[in-house]
């Protein structure tokens, strides 16, 4: 069995319960997935065997390279723009299998793995929540750090001190969401809560193994 497999976040709607219930979710287009290739890596020190997984669209992907182009032909499946690897529990799959989002179930637990949207070069105020200095005329402290440094010793600013930079573009990773609904026909599953990036971004879906109430 694969814990996990590669999918695109379409959007955020919400669904009702029998009892009236909202509840938010997201809706990611899940696979279907195919195994391109299978290997063993170390993980905690251990040997465990991995597969390979390319996510299938419907756009042809074009301008492929060469290596990459033997790499799929090797596997004799067609090309792919998205390549995955995840852990394989038990040796149930081959080289060309296809992967579908029938592994999960409604109920499950699942870590969505995702790039969050990039903001830029942000100040201290939108970067960390700083409340600003004062907001009188002619302060000049409006939405500045303030100070950092130091007079005499050390006379350097100490490392990871908040500070102005780069915003957002991360890998973030979201643990135990509930699966709502699961959609086979559709290839499309979903998820209570929201998932890191934007609309059309890539994710990997994983199997939560942690006991949960």
């Amino acid at each position: 069995m694969i814990k996990g497999m590669i999918g695109k976040k379409i959007g955020m709607t919400q669904i009702f319960t029998d009892d009236g219930q909202v509840i938010p979710v997201t809706i990611i287009k899940a696979g279907p997935c195919l195994v391109v290739q299978k290997k063993t890596g170390k993980e905690k020190e251990k040997d465990v065997l991995r597969v390979q997984l390319g996510f299938v669209e419907d756009k042809k992907i074009k301008n492929i390279n060469k290596p990459m182009s033997g790499h799929f032909d090797k596997a004799k499946v067609p090309a792919t723009r998205i390549l995955r690897e995840f852990i394989l529990e038990a040796d149930n799959v081959n080289v060309g299998d296809t992967v579908k989002v029938d592994i999960f179930k409604e109920k499950d637990r699942v870590n969505i793995v995702g790039i969050t949207k990039g903001k830029g070069f942000q100040g201290v105020v939108k970067r960390w929540n700083f409340a600003g200095g004062k907001s009188t005329h002619g302060s000049m402290h409006h939405r500045r750090a303030g100070s950092v440094g130091m007079c005499a010793y050390p006379g350097k600013i100490i490392k990871g001190k908040k500070m102005p930079g780069r915003m957002g573009g991360k890998n973030k990773t979201i643990k135990g969401l509930r699966v709502v609904k699961v959609d086979p026909e559709n290839n499309l599953i979903l998820v209570r809560g929201a998932i890191p990036g934007f609309n059309g971004n890539y994710v990997s879906i994983l199997k939560d193994s942690v006991k949960r109430r």
